[in-house]
Protein backbone atom coordinates (compact mmCIF):
# COMPACT_ATOMS: atom_id res chain seq x y z
CA UNK A 1 0.00 0.00 0.00
CA UNK A 2 1.25 3.50 -1.18
CA UNK A 3 2.28 5.36 1.71
CA UNK A 4 0.93 9.22 1.79
CA UNK A 5 3.55 11.16 4.35
CA UNK A 6 5.14 13.34 2.63
CA UNK A 7 9.05 14.23 3.13
CA UNK A 8 10.79 17.29 4.09
CA UNK A 9 12.75 19.10 1.23
CA UNK A 10 11.10 16.61 -1.26
CA UNK A 11 9.01 15.87 -4.12
CA UNK A 12 8.03 12.48 -5.87
CA UNK A 13 7.93 11.59 -9.68
CA UNK A 14 7.18 8.28 -11.03
CA UNK A 15 6.72 7.51 -7.41
CA UNK A 16 10.42 7.80 -6.59
CA UNK A 17 11.33 10.58 -4.14
CA UNK A 18 13.83 13.33 -4.92
CA UNK A 19 15.32 15.99 -3.09
CA UNK A 20 14.94 19.45 -3.75
CA UNK A 21 16.13 22.60 -1.92
CA UNK A 22 16.80 26.59 -2.88
CA UNK A 23 19.91 28.21 -3.01
CA UNK A 24 20.08 30.98 -0.69
CA UNK A 25 20.37 34.12 -2.77
CA UNK A 26 23.34 35.32 -1.04
CA UNK A 27 25.15 32.46 -1.79
CA UNK A 28 23.92 31.86 -5.23
CA UNK A 29 27.27 32.83 -6.41
CA UNK A 30 29.16 29.57 -5.75
CA UNK A 31 26.68 27.25 -8.03
CA UNK A 32 25.73 27.33 -11.64
CA UNK A 33 21.76 27.05 -10.56
CA UNK A 34 19.75 28.38 -8.02
CA UNK A 35 18.15 25.11 -7.30
CA UNK A 36 19.90 21.70 -5.92
CA UNK A 37 17.87 18.49 -7.05
CA UNK A 38 18.32 14.94 -7.04
CA UNK A 39 17.12 11.58 -6.38
CA UNK A 40 16.88 9.96 -3.05
CA UNK A 41 16.47 6.78 -4.73
CA UNK A 42 13.83 5.47 -2.48
CA UNK A 43 9.79 4.97 -2.87
CA UNK A 44 9.76 5.15 0.76
CA UNK A 45 8.73 7.99 2.42
CA UNK A 46 10.51 7.07 5.89
CA UNK A 47 13.61 6.72 4.06
CA UNK A 48 13.53 9.81 2.02
CA UNK A 49 12.53 11.96 5.37
CA UNK A 50 15.89 10.34 6.47
CA UNK A 51 17.86 10.98 3.81
CA UNK A 52 16.44 14.41 2.94
CA UNK A 53 16.95 15.85 6.50
CA UNK A 54 20.58 14.46 5.87
CA UNK A 55 21.36 16.29 3.20
CA UNK A 56 19.82 19.65 4.37
CA UNK A 57 21.68 19.49 7.56
CA UNK A 58 24.93 19.05 5.24
CA UNK A 59 23.96 21.91 3.20
CA UNK A 60 23.39 24.21 6.38
CA UNK A 61 27.01 23.51 7.39
CA UNK A 62 28.06 24.12 4.36
CA UNK A 63 26.56 26.80 3.70
CA UNK A 64 27.30 27.71 6.93
CA UNK A 65 31.27 27.69 6.16
CA UNK A 66 30.40 29.73 2.83
CA UNK A 67 28.79 32.67 4.81
CA UNK A 68 31.53 32.94 6.97
CA UNK A 69 34.35 32.81 4.39
CA UNK A 70 32.05 35.43 2.14
CA UNK A 71 32.74 37.94 5.02
CA UNK A 72 35.55 40.39 5.60
CA UNK A 73 37.39 38.52 7.91
CA UNK A 74 41.04 39.39 8.80
CA UNK A 75 43.62 37.77 7.00
CA UNK A 76 40.87 36.40 3.97
CA UNK A 77 43.37 37.27 1.18
CA UNK A 78 45.53 34.71 2.61
CA UNK A 79 42.58 31.69 2.60
CA UNK A 80 43.12 28.93 0.27
CA UNK A 81 39.48 29.39 -1.39
CA UNK A 82 39.09 28.98 -5.60
CA UNK A 83 38.43 32.67 -6.29
CA UNK A 84 37.90 34.31 -9.93
CA UNK A 85 41.22 36.10 -9.26
CA UNK A 86 44.03 35.48 -11.02
CA UNK A 87 45.60 36.67 -7.72
CA UNK A 88 43.58 34.19 -5.66
CA UNK A 89 44.99 31.61 -8.47
CA UNK A 90 48.23 31.94 -8.24
CA UNK A 91 47.97 32.01 -4.28
CA UNK A 92 46.08 28.54 -4.53
CA UNK A 93 48.96 26.57 -6.61
CA UNK A 94 51.51 28.35 -4.43
CA UNK A 95 49.85 26.94 -1.62
CA UNK A 96 49.30 24.15 -2.93
CA UNK A 97 52.65 23.84 -3.62
CA UNK A 98 53.68 24.53 -0.58
CA UNK A 99 52.17 22.15 1.31
CA UNK A 100 52.83 19.39 -1.75
CA UNK A 101 49.31 18.94 -2.05
CA UNK A 102 45.54 20.27 -3.33
CA UNK A 103 41.75 19.54 -2.41
CA UNK A 104 40.20 18.06 -5.43
CA UNK A 105 37.30 20.88 -5.06
CA UNK A 106 40.59 23.39 -4.87
CA UNK A 107 41.42 21.29 -8.38
CA UNK A 108 38.69 21.81 -9.84
CA UNK A 109 38.98 25.81 -9.45
CA UNK A 110 42.33 25.34 -10.76
CA UNK A 111 41.42 23.44 -13.68
CA UNK A 112 38.68 26.03 -14.79
CA UNK A 113 40.83 29.12 -14.68
CA UNK A 114 43.58 28.18 -16.33
CA UNK A 115 41.87 25.73 -19.14
CA UNK A 116 37.87 27.53 -18.97
CA UNK A 117 38.98 30.66 -20.22
CA UNK A 118 36.62 31.81 -23.43
CA UNK A 119 35.03 27.77 -23.39
CA UNK A 120 31.84 27.23 -23.17
CA UNK A 121 29.72 27.04 -19.71
CA UNK A 122 29.06 23.27 -20.74
CA UNK A 123 32.91 22.88 -20.63
CA UNK A 124 32.42 24.19 -16.79
CA UNK A 125 29.56 22.06 -15.96
CA UNK A 126 31.33 18.74 -17.05
CA UNK A 127 34.34 19.50 -14.72
CA UNK A 128 31.92 20.75 -12.31
CA UNK A 129 29.90 17.47 -12.00
CA UNK A 130 31.85 15.12 -12.62
CA UNK A 131 34.25 15.76 -9.95
CA UNK A 132 31.44 16.29 -8.26
CA UNK A 133 30.42 12.64 -8.54
CA UNK A 134 33.98 11.68 -7.11
CA UNK A 135 33.19 13.75 -3.82
CA UNK A 136 29.87 12.52 -3.73
CA UNK A 137 31.35 9.47 -3.25
CA UNK A 138 34.76 9.10 -2.36
CA UNK A 139 34.86 12.57 -0.08
CA UNK A 140 36.69 16.01 -0.90
CA UNK A 141 40.29 14.89 -0.83
CA UNK A 142 44.01 16.10 -1.39
CA UNK A 143 44.38 14.78 -4.84
CA UNK A 144 47.31 12.61 -3.50
CA UNK A 145 45.10 10.52 -1.12
CA UNK A 146 42.70 9.26 -3.51
CA UNK A 147 43.13 5.51 -4.00
CA UNK A 148 42.28 2.83 -6.84
CA UNK A 149 39.84 1.72 -4.37
CA UNK A 150 38.46 4.90 -5.06
CA UNK A 151 38.36 5.08 -8.63
CA UNK A 152 37.05 1.89 -8.62
CA UNK A 153 33.97 2.65 -6.08
CA UNK A 154 33.42 5.35 -8.08
CA UNK A 155 33.04 4.03 -11.46
CA UNK A 156 30.88 1.51 -9.17
CA UNK A 157 28.67 4.44 -8.54
CA UNK A 158 28.28 5.65 -12.22
CA UNK A 159 27.42 2.54 -13.49
CA UNK A 160 24.72 2.12 -10.52
CA UNK A 161 23.20 5.79 -11.74
CA UNK A 162 22.89 3.94 -14.82
CA UNK A 163 25.24 5.97 -17.46
CA UNK A 164 26.58 4.11 -20.59
CA UNK A 165 29.77 3.10 -21.46
CA UNK A 166 30.04 6.20 -23.55
CA UNK A 167 28.79 8.58 -20.59
CA UNK A 168 31.47 6.60 -18.16
CA UNK A 169 34.16 7.43 -20.86
CA UNK A 170 33.38 11.46 -20.66
CA UNK A 171 32.90 11.72 -17.09
CA UNK A 172 36.13 9.40 -16.59
CA UNK A 173 37.85 11.08 -18.98
CA UNK A 174 37.00 14.65 -17.55
CA UNK A 175 38.34 13.58 -13.99
CA UNK A 176 41.43 11.97 -15.16
CA UNK A 177 41.89 15.22 -16.68
CA UNK A 178 41.82 17.39 -13.94
CA UNK A 179 44.10 15.09 -11.85
CA UNK A 180 46.48 15.37 -14.72
CA UNK A 181 46.76 18.92 -15.40
CA UNK A 182 46.61 20.35 -11.75
CA UNK A 183 49.09 17.54 -10.61
CA UNK A 184 51.85 18.96 -13.46
CA UNK A 185 50.58 22.91 -12.60
CA UNK A 186 51.62 22.58 -8.81
CA UNK A 187 54.42 20.12 -9.33
CA UNK A 188 52.69 17.22 -7.95
CA UNK A 189 54.38 13.52 -9.25
CA UNK A 190 51.48 11.14 -8.53
CA UNK A 191 49.95 7.93 -10.43
CA UNK A 192 46.50 9.19 -11.60
CA UNK A 193 43.95 6.29 -9.79
CA UNK A 194 41.82 7.36 -12.41
CA UNK A 195 44.13 6.76 -15.36
CA UNK A 196 43.41 2.94 -16.09
CA UNK A 197 39.78 2.08 -14.75
CA UNK A 198 38.18 -1.02 -16.33
CA UNK A 199 34.68 -0.48 -17.12
CA UNK A 200 32.38 -2.00 -20.16
CA UNK A 201 32.88 0.83 -22.81
CA UNK A 202 30.10 -0.53 -25.19
CA UNK A 203 27.59 -1.11 -22.36
CA UNK A 204 24.64 0.75 -23.43
CA UNK A 205 25.77 2.35 -26.05
CA UNK A 206 23.50 1.93 -29.07
CA UNK A 207 24.83 2.49 -33.01
CA UNK A 208 23.38 5.12 -34.85
CA UNK A 209 21.63 4.24 -38.26
CA UNK A 210 22.00 5.98 -41.11
CA UNK A 211 18.48 7.31 -42.84
CA UNK A 212 17.67 5.23 -45.46
CA UNK A 213 17.29 7.32 -49.03
CA UNK A 214 13.95 6.76 -49.58
CA UNK A 215 13.16 8.26 -45.51
CA UNK A 216 15.42 11.24 -47.04
CA UNK A 217 13.35 11.85 -49.68
CA UNK A 218 10.27 11.66 -47.77
CA UNK A 219 11.58 14.00 -45.14
CA UNK A 220 12.56 16.89 -47.57
CA UNK A 221 9.27 16.43 -49.45
CA UNK A 222 8.13 17.24 -46.39
CA UNK A 223 10.02 20.26 -45.54
CA UNK A 224 9.00 21.55 -48.68
CA UNK A 225 5.11 21.06 -47.86
CA UNK A 226 5.68 22.21 -44.30
CA UNK A 227 8.38 25.07 -45.00
CA UNK A 228 9.25 26.55 -42.26
CA UNK A 229 12.64 27.33 -40.42
CA UNK A 230 12.66 23.99 -38.42
CA UNK A 231 12.20 22.19 -41.63
CA UNK A 232 14.78 24.09 -43.67
CA UNK A 233 16.99 23.20 -41.05
CA UNK A 234 16.28 19.73 -41.34
CA UNK A 235 16.69 20.21 -45.54
CA UNK A 236 19.55 21.88 -44.62
CA UNK A 237 21.26 18.92 -42.70
CA UNK A 238 19.70 16.20 -45.05
CA UNK A 239 21.90 17.42 -48.18
CA UNK A 240 24.85 18.63 -46.48
CA UNK A 241 25.73 15.90 -43.43
CA UNK A 242 26.33 18.59 -41.15
CA UNK A 243 26.31 18.08 -37.47
CA UNK A 244 23.17 19.61 -36.25
CA UNK A 245 24.75 21.81 -33.72
CA UNK A 246 27.07 23.10 -36.74
CA UNK A 247 23.57 23.86 -38.79
CA UNK A 248 21.83 25.15 -35.62
CA UNK A 249 24.07 27.91 -35.27
CA UNK A 250 25.01 29.40 -38.77
CA UNK A 251 25.33 32.87 -38.65
CA UNK A 252 23.04 34.76 -42.38
CA UNK A 253 26.27 35.78 -43.58
CA UNK A 254 27.80 31.95 -43.53
CA UNK A 255 25.35 31.15 -46.52
CA UNK A 256 27.30 32.20 -49.40
CA UNK A 257 24.42 32.22 -52.19
CA UNK A 258 26.17 34.90 -54.63
CA UNK A 259 29.35 32.75 -54.68
CA UNK A 260 29.53 30.85 -58.48
CA UNK A 261 29.74 27.71 -56.14
CA UNK A 262 26.65 27.99 -53.69
CA UNK A 263 28.12 26.88 -50.31
CA UNK A 264 28.01 27.10 -46.27
CA UNK A 265 31.16 27.68 -44.51
CA UNK A 266 31.26 26.25 -40.86
CA UNK A 267 33.56 27.62 -38.61
CA UNK A 268 34.16 28.56 -34.73
CA UNK A 269 31.82 31.39 -33.65
CA UNK A 270 31.22 32.94 -30.01
CA UNK A 271 28.32 31.64 -29.52
CA UNK A 272 29.02 28.07 -30.93
CA UNK A 273 32.01 26.06 -30.76
CA UNK A 274 33.14 23.49 -33.25
CA UNK A 275 33.62 19.46 -31.95
CA UNK A 276 36.87 19.38 -33.70
CA UNK A 277 39.80 21.48 -35.36
CA UNK A 278 38.86 19.63 -38.48
CA UNK A 279 35.42 20.71 -38.53
CA UNK A 280 35.94 24.09 -39.52
CA UNK A 281 35.34 23.71 -43.17
CA UNK A 282 33.12 24.81 -46.29
CA UNK A 283 30.43 22.63 -47.98
CA UNK A 284 28.64 22.83 -51.41
CA UNK A 285 25.34 23.82 -51.20
CA UNK A 286 23.22 21.77 -53.31
CA UNK A 287 19.42 19.83 -53.32
CA UNK A 288 17.57 20.55 -50.29
CA UNK A 289 20.08 22.69 -48.95
CA UNK A 290 20.49 24.86 -51.48
CA UNK A 291 16.56 25.47 -51.44
CA UNK A 292 16.55 25.91 -47.62
CA UNK A 293 19.91 28.17 -47.61
CA UNK A 294 17.76 30.10 -49.86
CA UNK A 295 14.35 30.60 -47.99
CA UNK A 296 16.35 31.02 -44.76
CA UNK A 297 17.96 34.03 -46.77
CA UNK A 298 14.65 35.27 -48.44
CA UNK A 299 13.27 35.21 -44.67
CA UNK A 300 16.01 37.00 -42.83
CA UNK A 301 15.23 40.04 -41.19
CA UNK A 302 16.59 42.01 -37.88
CA UNK A 303 18.90 38.53 -36.39
CA UNK A 304 22.13 37.48 -37.66
CA UNK A 305 21.48 33.80 -37.00
CA UNK A 306 20.01 31.52 -39.66
CA UNK A 307 18.10 30.29 -37.02
CA UNK A 308 17.19 32.76 -34.38
CA UNK A 309 14.68 30.57 -32.53
CA UNK A 310 17.99 28.30 -31.26
CA UNK A 311 20.39 31.33 -31.01
CA UNK A 312 19.58 33.21 -27.55
CA UNK A 313 21.81 34.21 -24.83
CA UNK A 314 24.81 34.15 -26.64
CA UNK A 315 24.43 30.44 -26.89
CA UNK A 316 23.31 27.79 -29.65
CA UNK A 317 20.74 25.73 -28.26
CA UNK A 318 21.37 22.21 -30.44
CA UNK A 319 19.96 20.26 -27.46
CA UNK A 320 16.48 22.12 -27.85
CA UNK A 321 16.98 21.86 -31.95
CA UNK A 322 17.31 17.82 -31.79
CA UNK A 323 14.85 17.38 -29.51
CA UNK A 324 12.40 19.24 -31.22
CA UNK A 325 13.45 17.79 -34.91
CA UNK A 326 14.02 14.22 -33.45
CA UNK A 327 10.66 14.04 -32.60
CA UNK A 328 9.46 15.37 -35.64
CA UNK A 329 11.41 12.47 -38.10
CA UNK A 330 10.38 9.72 -36.11
CA UNK A 331 7.39 8.99 -37.78
CA UNK A 332 8.95 8.77 -40.85
CA UNK A 333 12.08 6.89 -40.20
CA UNK A 334 12.79 3.42 -39.20
CA UNK A 335 14.49 1.71 -35.65
CA UNK A 336 16.13 4.73 -33.55
CA UNK A 337 17.19 6.56 -36.49
CA UNK A 338 17.62 10.48 -35.67
CA UNK A 339 18.79 13.46 -37.18
CA UNK A 340 22.10 12.61 -36.66
CA UNK A 341 21.40 9.43 -38.89
CA UNK A 342 21.46 12.38 -41.87
CA UNK A 343 25.19 12.63 -41.26
CA UNK A 344 25.95 8.88 -41.31
CA UNK A 345 23.93 8.64 -44.23
CA UNK A 346 25.53 11.19 -46.23
CA UNK A 347 28.95 9.30 -45.89
CA UNK A 348 27.24 6.39 -47.46
CA UNK A 349 25.50 8.42 -50.35
CA UNK A 350 29.35 9.35 -51.07
CA UNK A 351 30.61 5.85 -50.76
CA UNK A 352 27.81 5.13 -53.61
CA UNK A 353 29.11 7.60 -56.28
CA UNK A 354 32.59 6.36 -55.17
CA UNK A 355 34.00 9.55 -54.02
CA UNK A 356 37.12 9.29 -52.56
CA UNK A 357 37.99 9.01 -49.14
CA UNK A 358 39.82 11.88 -48.16
CA UNK A 359 37.07 13.63 -50.07
CA UNK A 360 34.25 12.94 -47.68
CA UNK A 361 36.02 13.42 -44.73
CA UNK A 362 36.81 16.97 -45.67
CA UNK A 363 33.03 17.18 -46.44
CA UNK A 364 32.34 15.91 -43.37
CA UNK A 365 34.84 17.55 -41.02
CA UNK A 366 36.32 14.25 -40.15
CA UNK A 367 39.43 13.72 -39.52
CA UNK A 368 42.09 11.43 -42.21
CA UNK A 369 44.41 9.19 -41.24
CA UNK A 370 47.92 10.13 -41.84
CA UNK A 371 50.59 13.09 -41.44
CA UNK A 372 50.47 13.80 -45.36
CA UNK A 373 46.64 15.07 -45.08
CA UNK A 374 47.83 17.64 -42.21
CA UNK A 375 49.75 19.64 -44.93
CA UNK A 376 47.95 22.06 -47.24
CA UNK A 377 44.68 23.37 -47.88
CA UNK A 378 42.79 20.69 -49.20
CA UNK A 379 40.49 20.00 -51.69
CA UNK A 380 38.98 23.39 -53.80
CA UNK A 381 35.75 24.08 -53.88
CA UNK A 382 35.19 23.63 -57.73
CA UNK A 383 36.04 19.57 -56.58
CA UNK A 384 33.83 19.35 -53.54
CA UNK A 385 31.29 20.58 -55.69
CA UNK A 386 31.48 18.03 -58.18
CA UNK A 387 31.01 15.14 -55.59
CA UNK A 388 28.11 16.86 -53.92
CA UNK A 389 25.93 17.61 -57.33
CA UNK A 390 26.34 13.84 -58.14
CA UNK A 391 24.83 13.33 -54.45
CA UNK A 392 22.02 15.15 -55.00
CA UNK A 393 20.99 14.43 -58.99
CA UNK A 394 22.58 10.62 -58.63
CA UNK A 395 19.70 8.44 -59.75
CA UNK A 396 21.50 5.24 -59.25
CA UNK A 397 21.98 6.15 -55.35
CA UNK A 398 18.55 4.61 -55.06
CA UNK A 399 18.99 1.39 -56.83
CA UNK A 400 21.66 1.25 -54.65
CA UNK A 401 20.44 2.75 -51.12
CA UNK A 402 16.49 1.74 -51.21
CA UNK A 403 16.11 -0.77 -54.34
CA UNK A 404 12.30 -0.13 -55.72
CA UNK A 405 12.50 3.39 -54.69
CA UNK A 406 12.44 6.08 -57.72
CA UNK A 407 14.96 8.89 -56.98
CA UNK A 408 13.53 12.37 -56.20
CA UNK A 409 14.94 15.10 -58.02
Amino acid sequence: MAENKTAPHSFVKDGIYYFVRRVPKDLQHHYTSPKISFSLRTRAASVATSRALRAAQQLDEHWYFLRINDCDLPGKHMLRLAQNTNAAHNMAISSAAAADTVKLSEAVGIYLRLKGQGRPVTFHRAAERSCGYVIDVCGDKDITAYSKADANAFRDSLIERGLAGSSMTRVIGTVRSVFNFVAAEVGLDITNPFGKVYYDRNAGVEDREPLTLKAIRTLQSECRKLDDDLRWLVALVSDTGMRLAEAAGLSVEDLKLDDPIPHVVVRERPWRRLKTAGSSRVVPLVGEALWAAQRIHDSAKDSEFAFPRYNKNGQTNANSASAALNKWVKPYVSGKATMHGFRHSMRDRLRAVECPADIVDQIGGWQTEGVGHGYGRGYPLSVLSKWMGKVASEPRLCRILCPGVVALR
